[in-house]
Order: structure tokens, then sequence, then C-alpha cells
């Protein structure tokens, strides 16, 4: 080992010793031998580092972690959100209020406005994690050689040089060139998505094979799991500097971007308040045109201005998203900010990751071939031995092909290092498969018939695992058991067994084997051949089966919903094409028509060439978190709204940069869960389908009520406009005014929020972003409702103002006209499809109780001394009220019928597209 003093004599400056040995990145150091990258991070292999050099080394290179950027305080993120711009609206509604004196509305905005602000500050504070948890992935502790010693310690205090031990179960701690690797395994899923984990090799890897992670045989990468063997390396890279630690890097340089709904939210606000004082100001400069006082006119102005900005609707937008993530919550997802949940009503594309997403994760065999060519099928998923062995050649016989069966699941079972605990597996998921497969038939004690000697471990060269044993009962005898790639497996074949009897193998046979091998490949099945021998030149073919990496139960189902509501998924693997398309098909995701691109055509694609291609591709296979990233930023450029779901580190980057990340809440690693937005806590696709129904049901609800606000704000903007444009005493008086910007704004706005989600939201198309949230048709019932409130209740001002002289009784009338166009008016927006009678009038509760309680608020206003002298209002007869309620009704009369005639036409439009189909 190089003491410190002479190393620091190659270098002329830190610097140029930082760049030496971190720019070591796995690339390089997989095309170099072990010799060669000890010798560049002056280490000793036997003696590891000194504990003064890695105390060095620590200075220079940092700790074994993830720098967070330093986080906003308290205050400071409070404040932002502030910047909403109906929240700066309403403020300054707040001030014009105190400077008119009308101290109580000034209260009653600023307390909507702390309501509001609270509620999204208190949400987004729990939901938020820093990137901290980052450091979750790094194992707490490490097993390092120091001074020729093993010392165990924190893994944040390794350094690039030293020599990290690794054994089955350990973490690794950072990434590493393996020097040596004994029958190494890791599962590298978590990068890569490749269910099987990765045989591990200390020699060097040609430039012409070093492509890819999955390429990178004599590298062990931070993060991933050793499932089996042992081995030792050597530290190339340390937290940002490691594979792991680049994706990071990716992921802290993309920014999450605005909802759909956020956007909409602060167009609507400018709208609103364009048009809201453009009339203010047109109604108090043409009363001072009339002669009207000033004072008096500008004091109707502010109380419209105040009628006129919405600031119930951050509460109701506020109220109904926190309401979704809770009913989400029970769902079984977590949304970890509340705008969130209603992107999920936009999105038009989710890319889906296969492994662990779309499927389980878990090797099971479903179909076994023996030598005789006799066919089974295995019941059951999982390491769980619940299943059955069912045979498909049913006019053979019986025994001869269970034992024959049992013979290809005995060798699977011997050249095996697996275990099965209490349904928990402990080695490889393929190997795992395979003694499931043996319980099922009630094979479970084989391995005790045979003493292992050697054991030839699976290489990516070989394709095949061989195991050489002492049969117990003749000691004498020795058995090679071998399984792997069924071509490989045959080169070492002379033999087939046909029933317990040894015959010539020919090439007919053998390619009798393998178109049958091919068959199952094409279902989707890993396929693994098996044989055994007293030489292993000489062996006998016993048979094959087939394995499946199961798809989730309901996805398929999950899938047909959603392509049925015009969102396109495409799944995103590391898999081969072969197994890809295979389980896309499976699922329904890849048909005729369909095309498949691979990682490496869309690293020589441009991103235009990529937006062309998009529309026809259902399946990219063998990609990495660079591609995925692409993926995600092409379809957002060509106009999507994209969800992306996914569980392992390859995934975390495109999860942020998704509208919306969808991540695993079982499988999930810490990463993905960080960059998410939501987190399906049992790890079902089925539960997207709830989320995007809650997505599309609270944008209806923030719809209507905004069609409602919209109507009854431009009723009372205009009825005070139309008063003054012809020259008649304004109907209603500032407290009149105000009264009803409280039931506007007030309970029976906010409980059209809470309306339950109608379940027939599912079957409509996402919502287009682009379209903002005022559109042709909701103007269209806005004015309609508007125009019929503004009617009804200037016939009453002007019937009842029958000499020209306006008292309390016409201005109560006209007042509680106008309180009751409303509670009619609310009552028809709670759809703007369905009829009332349809979703029921008692399914919406608080709705039911805010008008109840409105209605009696109104009441009071007419007949209680001290609020009749407040509001200037006289005490009205039963003969009044039941009149006013025929007009009032009439709103909501001539919406129903408007909503029929639309169902009717939606009906007629659905028969004549039947129609075409089926003559088609």
């Amino acid at each position: 080992m190089i003491a410190t003093d002479e190393k620091r004599k190659l270098y002329d400056t830190i610097d140029e010793k930082i760049e030496t040995l971190l720019q070591m990145k796995p690339d390089e150091a997989s095309r170099l031998s072990a010799h060669e990258v000890i010798r560049r991070v002056y280490t000793d292999p036997k003696l590891g580092l000194s504990w003064k050099e890695a105390d060095e080394r620590i200075k220079l290179y940092g700790f074994n972690e993830f720098s967070v950027t330093e986080q906003q305080s308290l205050w400071q993120k409070y404040i932002e959100q502030f910047k909403n711009p109906l929240i700066l609206l309403l403020l300054g509604s707040s001030f014009v209020s105190i400077c008119m004196q009308q101290f109580d509305d000034a209260i009653s905005i600023a307390v909507a406005i702390i309501i509001v602000v609270s509620v999204a500050f208190i949400q987004e504070y729990r939901s938020e994690k820093s990137l901290e948890e980052l450091n979750k992935l790094v194992p707490p502790t490490c097993h390092c050689l120091r001074e020729g010693n093993v010392q165990t310690f924190l893994a944040r205090n390794l350094v690039p040089g030293d020599i990290v031990l690794l054994t089955m179960g350990d973490r690794v701690p950072a990434d590493l060139r393996l020097i040596d690797a004994i029958d190494l395994s890791i599962d590298e899923s978590s990068f890569t998505g490749e269910t099987e984990p990765s045989v591990k090799t200390s020699q060097q890897i040609p430039a012409s094979k070093s492509n890819g992670i999955e390429s990178k045989k004599n590298i062990a990468f931070m993060g991933t799991l050793v499932r089996c063997g042992h081995g030792r390396g050597v530290v190339i890279g340390t937290g940002e500097f490691s594979e792991f630690g680049s994706v990071y890097k990716m992921m802290a340089a993309e920014e999450s971007p605005k909802t759909p709904l956020q956007k909409s939210m602060d167009s609507l606000g400018k709208q609103l308040s364009m048009y809201s004082f453009a009339i203010i100001f047109f109604i108090m400069a043409l009363g001072w045109f009339q002669g009207r006082h000033i004072l008096e006119m500008f004091n109707i102005g502010v109380s419209l201005a105040v009628a006129a900005i919405p600031e119930g609707l951050p509460i109701v937008v506020t109220v109904t998203l926190a309401l979704g993530v809770m009913r989400m919550a029970k769902r079984k997802a977590i949304v970890k900010k509340l705008p969130t949940v209603e992107t999920l009503g936009c999105v038009n594309v989710i890319c889906s990751d296969k492994t662990g997403t779309l499927t389980k994760n878990e090797m099971t065999v479903t179909s076994l071939i023996t030598s005789e060519l006799y066919q089974a099928e295995f019941t059951g998923v999982g390491y769980d031995a619940k299943g059955h062995c069912m045979l498909l050649d049913e006019g053979k016989d019986y025994k001869q092909q269970m034992d024959s069966i049992k013979l290809v699941l005995e060798v699977g079972c011997v050249c095996n290092n697996a275990d099965i605990i209490e349904g928990q597996l402990r080695g490889q998921p393929t190997e795992g498969a395979l003694i499931t497969a043996a319980l099922k038939v009630n094979l479970s004690d084989v391995r005790e018939k045979y003493i292992r000697l050697q054991e030839y471990p699976f290489s990516s060269e070989q394709k095949i695992m061989a195991v050489r044993c002492l049969v117990r009962s003749q000691m004498n005898e020795e058995r090679f058991f071998v399984k792997g790639a069924i071509e490989k497996v045959l080169n070492y074949c002379t033999h087939y067994s046909s029933n317990k009897e040894l015959v010539p193998i020919n090439l007919d046979r053998k390619s009798q084997y393998i178109k049958e091998a091919q068959f199952m490949g094409r279902k989707g099945l890993r396929v693994l051949a098996m044989a055994y021998g007293s030489k292993l030149e000489e062996m006998v073919f016993v048979g094959m089966v087939g394995m499946l990496d199961p798809p989730r139960p309901g996805t398929a189902e999950s899938v047909r919903t959603l392509h049925g509501s015009g969102i396109k998924i495409k799944m995103l693997t590391g898999d081969s094409e072969e197994t890809a398309c295979a389980i896309a098909a499976r699922l329904g995701l890849y048909a005729y028509g369909s095309t498949a691109v691979s990682g490496d055509e869309i690293d020589n694609m441009s991103e235009e060439a990529l937006i062309l291609k998009l529309p026809n591709v259902s399946v990219f296979y063998r990609v990495g978190p660079r591609h995925k990233l692409k993926i995600v930023k092409a379809l957002q450029s060509s106009g999507c709204v994209v969800g992306m779901t996914g569980d392992g580190v390859n995934d975390g980057v495109a999860l942020k940069k998704a509208d919306i990340g969808i991540a695993m809440g079982k499988v999930g690693t810490d990463v993905c869960k960080e960059a998410a937005d939501m987190i399906l806590i049992d790890d079902d696709f089925y539960t997207i389908m709830g989320a995007i129904e809650e997505g599309k049901g609270i944008f209806y609800n923030i719809r209507n009520f905004v069609t409602f606000q919209l109507s009854t704000s431009i009723a009372a903007l205009s009825l005070i406009a139309f008063a003054t444009m012809i020259k008649i005493p304004n109907p209603l008086n500032a407290m009149q005014i105000l009264w009803i910007n409280i039931i506007m704004d007030g309970p029976p706005a906010q409980s059209l929020g809470v309306e339950p989600v109608d379940h027939d939201v599912l079957k409509q198309p996402p919502r287009n972003v682009k379209e903002p949230m005022i559109t042709k048709d909701l103007i269209f019932n806005v004015l309609l409702s508007a125009g019929i409130i503004i009617s009804g209740t200037l016939f009453i001002f002007k019937t009842e103002m029958s000499d020209n002289m306006v008292t309390p009784r016409d201005t109560t009338m006209t007042f509680t006209c106008f309180v009751f166009f409303d509670m009619f008016n609310s009552l028809s927006c709670r759809s703007q499809i369905k009829s009332v009678f349809t979703i029921g009038l008692l399914s919406n509760k608080p709705f039911l109780f805010s008008v109840i309680g409105s209605i009696i608020g109104q009441m009071l206003v007419i007949y209680a001394p001290p609020l009749q002298k407040i509001f200037v209002t006289e005490a009205l007869t039963l003969q009044d009220l039941l009149f006013l309620t025929a007009i009032s009704s009439s709103v909501f009369i001539v919406s129903e019928l408007k909503k029929f005639v639309y169902r009717q036409a939606l009906k007629r439009q659905k028969r004549k597209e039947v129609y075409q189909n089926d003559f088609v």
C-alpha cells in the first residue's frame, strides 16, 4: 500500500486527485482488470485502506451520501401559498372593504383566505418528504477491510479505494468493481427491471459487451441486493458519483410540472377579475353620468366587487381536493399534494413499468413438457404450494406421466440453491418457482437423496447451472444435474428419457424440443431445460418447464376499462422483446398494428422522430432511466398528460417528470416514492381506475360550483346594471347584496364541491387540458340561468313597484325572490347532465342541510325585527312566499328540460354510431 505522503507527490493539485479517482465510472471500470482498477485507486486488496488515508479521502470526496438542497423555512413555505392569483385578488378585495369600513366583510374574506392557505400548507407539509429519503437506499452499515482487518461501520464513511465484503442479504453500499465473486448473484431489478438476479463475475468485460447496466457483470451497484453467494469489491463510486447518484442528479434537475387544475385556476382567477371589474366600472360610470351620488354608486360598486370576486372558489377547490385525498386514501391510494388529485382526470397516457407493477415480480412454473412430450399445467402463483398439477394428455398412463413430471422437477430441485421457509423465498425467484412446483406434486424431500460435491454456477456465457452429487443409497455413484437454456442443455445430451428407458437422441428429436420451447416462449414464458447423467458430456434430457411472472389480478380488466375511457397505456420494461410483447399481449396492451421499440432505438432517435413514432408504440423494451425520461418528455411535447407508474430506482426520474407519478407502496423503493405524486398502498394497478374516477369527479364538482357562482354573480351584477341603465332605483341595497354574497359563497355553494362522485364519469374521455374551465357550454348554461334569474327578479321588482316608489316590501319581495332563485339554481347545478331526481335529492346531505339552513336564515332576515332593521325588510305572507317559490322554480325547471334534451341527443348520437359501426 502506498503511503499518503508518497501519493500526494503524484498530484499537483487536490482537484487533479479528485478527478483521477472519481472519474472511475462503471463503464471504464468494467473494461479494466481488477488489478488495474486497484492500482488506479491506490489501495491494497489484502489490507485495504488505513484509517488515516480513509479520513483524508473523506475530506476530499465527502461522505457516501446525497447532498440535499437547502429547504425553505416553514414561514417561507406558508407565504408561498399566497402567490395564487385568486388569493391575491381576495386580499385586494379585503383591503378595499377595510377602506370602505365594511369590516364584517373584510373579516369574512380574511378568514376564507386563512382557511385556504392553512389547509393547503398543512397538507403539503405533511405529504412532502425531502430528498434525504434517498439515503435510505444506502445501508446503515457495511463490512469493509481496513488495515488488514474486517471492520463493520456506517456505509456513509466509505471512500473510493475501500475494499468491501459482500454476502447474501447485504445491500451493496457503493459502486464496486468486483475482485472476487463466488456464486454471487445480485438483484438489480430496481435499476434494470429484470426479474432475474444478475450473476456476477470478477473478469473484465470487453468494450463491445459492456453496454447497459445489465451487461456489467463485474460491477456491483449501490442500492442493489445480494441474493446469494459472496464476493469482494473495491469502491469506485460513492454518493452522487455512483450510478445511483447519476439517477439522483437527474431527478434533482427535473421540475415537477404545474397540474392542469393549477393552470385552470390561475387562468380563471384572471378572467373573473377582469370581467368583474369591467362591469363594476361600467355600472359606477353609468350611475355617475346619470347624476347619481358618486359615493352611493361607489358603495354599491364595492359591494358588487365583493359579490363578484369568488372568494368561495379557493375554499371549494381546497376542500373538494382534500375530501378527494381522504376518499382515495380509503381506496388505498395516498396523494402527496392536493392539486394532484384532479390531474388524474386529465391523464390520457399511462406509461407503466412491467415488473412489480403490471406483474407480481414472482416467478411461477405454469407449464411443463417432459422428454416424452407429456404436457402439464400448474395452477397457483407465487411461492405458496397451494395449487395443482393438471395433466393435458388424459388418454395416456397417469402414473407414467406423473413419474416423468417428477423426474423433471427432481432435477430442478437438486440443481438449486433456493429455499422456501414458511412461504418466504430465500434465493433466486427462478429456483424458488421450481421448488414450489415440486411441492405441488408432493416432491418435498428429494434433495436428501443426494450429497452435493461440486457446483458449476450459472454464467451468461454458458447459460447453464450444474451440480455434481453422490447418491446416498449408492455412495460410489456420482450423478450430474443440469438446468439452463434448452439449446445449451441439449448440447450436453446424448439420450432422452422415455418412461425410465434411455433412448439415443437425434437431430429431429432435438428440433422438436426446441420448437416446443419456442412455443412456450411466445406465450411469455421463460423456459428452463433439465437433464441428468453420470458424465457431464453424456447427459439424459428429461424435459423443460415454462415460468411466468404472472400479471397482477384484475390488471387486464383495468387495462380494458382504461382503454374504453380513452386512456392509452404503454408498457416500459427492461425485459427482452419476446417476453415484453408476450406479457403485453396477455394484458391486452399489444395487439394487431402495435409496435415495440427498444432502448437502443430510442438512443438513436431524435425527440421529433420519437414523437412521430409514439402513437403506434405499445411496448418499450430494454429501457433504462434516461429512456423513460425521454419517452415521458416526448409524450408531453406531443400534448399528452402523462401518468407514470413504477417501483424501482430506474423509474424515479420519469416519475418526477411525469404529470402524475404513481409509485408502488409495497415493493417500491424510497426513491420512487419520493419522486411520485401518488403511492398505491396495495401495488394494485386496478386502484388507478378508482383514482382516475375521483380525479374526474372532483373536476366536475368544481365546475358545478363555478357554474353556480358565475350565474349568481352575473345575475347580481346585471340586475344592478339593468336597473341603472333603465333609470329605476336599485332593487337591492348594499346589505342585501352582501347577504346574497354569503349565500353564493357559503354552505349551499360549498356543498356542491362535496357532491358524491358519479361512477359514470369513468366512461367519459380524459379532460382536454387545453380547454379552459369556462367553456362555451358552461357560458351558455351560466347565461341561461342568469337570464332567467334577472328576468324573474326584475319582473317581481317592477310588479311590486307599481307606484314608482321603492318600499321595504318591494325590496323584500325582490330580495327574497333572488335568494329563492339562488336555491333552485344551486339544485340544478348539482349535475350538468343528469337529472337531480336521478342522482337523488337526498344523496348529498351537506347540500340538503345547507339549503335548509339558508332558507331558515332568509326567513329570519324577513321576520326577525333586529334583522329587519339591518336589511330594511318587512314580513311577507304565506301567499307571497308561495308565489315567489313558483316564479323562482322556473330556473330549475328550464335546467331539467335542457338536460333532458341533451341526454336524448346523446342517445341518438350513440345509436347512430352503433348503426354505422354495424354497417361497416
